[in-house]
């Protein structure tokens, strides 16, 4: 895979050369390749959101690089447009942006704007609805007569119908209830498997993070405390508690577990791998009547 996003030593600084100058990102460096599905998490005021907003260039740096698709994004002769089409940015609590007649205009709206021809923009619209389960008598309604998470996918499904290479989303589920949350977030997560494109989740529910993504980027304090996959990242759970940030449910218990002796795994994030991770340690303290372990695919032992 190809390198997608790269950030070089970071910085950005909020009311520079004023009494309350804040860094909000303080060398900030690590790259992202193309086709991952990455977690952004982090305490309030870590730096998540100013860190996406650079990604498309809402924010300018105030020093160091960012390059998006091996092109620095501020180097002198560069399009600046261009990138806001190459990555599509949902901010927290999108359907606040909606404003078209019908949710099929809304939709349509950024293909609109991109100079499509009205055959490839239905096209575009037809499919991003799809892909967030919108029907089409739901299209065109206004979207103002809808609920909270059918306005939240109508807005997600404008950014998806500008087909970024990269889709980055700000708490996408916020506000959501328990079921328009995992609704959400599964059809970003078949979005994603289906078309390739790289994904940003930026989440505060570790859960979340757990269940849909795939590499993990910690950010503390205005910078990157721990980036990797999801395995070693909850390899680290007591580090990451240490940083103020929760962990699943799950993998509490196995660390409370661990803590009260039992010779066992604490990188369980998921409940499938804290069964087959139970059964493997009850089976080797009794080999002489083991019991069947669950067979799972290659790659799901932390599947959801």
């Amino acid at each position: 895979m190809s390198e997608i996003i790269r950030c070089e030593h970071l910085r950005y600084v909020y009311n520079a050369g004023l009494p309350d100058e804040t860094a909000a990102l303080e060398d900030v460096s690590f790259s992202i390749q193309e086709g991952d599905f990455v977690g952004i998490i982090g305490s309030t005021g870590s730096g998540k959101s100013t860190l996406i907003s650079h990604f498309n260039g809402l924010n300018r740096p105030t020093s160091g690089k960012i390059y998006v698709d091996g092109r620095d994004m501020w180097a002198e002769g560069e399009d600046l447009r261009s990138f806001r089409f190459l990555v599509g940015l949902v901010f927290q609590y999108p359907e606040y942006q909606l404003f078209e007649e019908t949710c099929a205009q809304d939709i349509a709206y950024g293909p609109r704007n991109m100079g499509l021809s009205e055959e490839e923009i239905q096209r575009r619209v037809k499919e991003a609805a799809e892909f967030t389960g919108l029907s089409e008598d739901l299209l065109q309604r206004s979207p103002f007569e809808l609920s909270g998470g059918q306005k939240r996918r109508v807005a997600i499904a404008g950014v998806m119908a500008m087909e970024p290479r990269i889709l980055v989303l700000d708490e996408p589920a916020a506000g959501l209830d328990p079921e328009g949350r995992d609704t959400i977030l599964a059809q970003i997560k078949a979005y994603h498997k289906k078309t390739g494109v790289t994904v940003v989740l930026v989440s505060h529910s570790m859960e979340d993070i757990a269940k849909y993504a795939d590499k993990v980027l910690v950010m503390h304090k205005a910078g990157v405390a721990m980036y990797d996959t999801v395995e070693n990242i909850f390899a680290r759970a007591p580090e990451l508690l240490e940083l103020g940030l929760s962990v699943p449910q799950v993998t509490q218990i196995f660390l409370r577990l661990k803590e009260m002796g039992l010779d066992i795994k604490t990188d369980v994030y998921t409940m499938p791998y804290a069964v087959k991770t139970v059964l493997k340690a009850y089976n080797a303290r009794h080999p002489e009547k083991p019991l069947p372990i669950p067979a799972q695919k290659g790659g799901e032992d932390h599947a959801s």
